[in-house]
């Protein structure tokens, strides 16, 4: 399945100053995280990042939100 953007990419469209639920803090986090694999669009390798690197994320359920919200809004018709 070919995507139109990253992970990363769509995870930047939930950025927000002002709102604090757990997918935009997660993506306002990440965008300070400097080896986020920004180019990825394969799951198995941003989980491994986050497991691994991920310290500012209480929990991989917000992960598997985030990446369901992708795949549903970004996966080609």
């Amino acid at each position: 399945m070919e995507m139109e953007m990253s992970f990363y990419q769509y995870l930047m469209t939930e950025r927000d100053p002002y709102k604090k639920d757990e997918i935009t803090l997660f993506a306002n986090a990440a965008f300070n995280d400097r080896i986020f694999p920004k180019q990825s669009e394969d799951y198995d390798e941003v989980s491994t990042h986050l497991e691994l690197n991920g310290d500012y994320l209480p929990s991989m359920t917000i992960f598997d939100e985030a990446w369901e919200r992708y795949i549903v809004n970004h996966s080609e018709k």
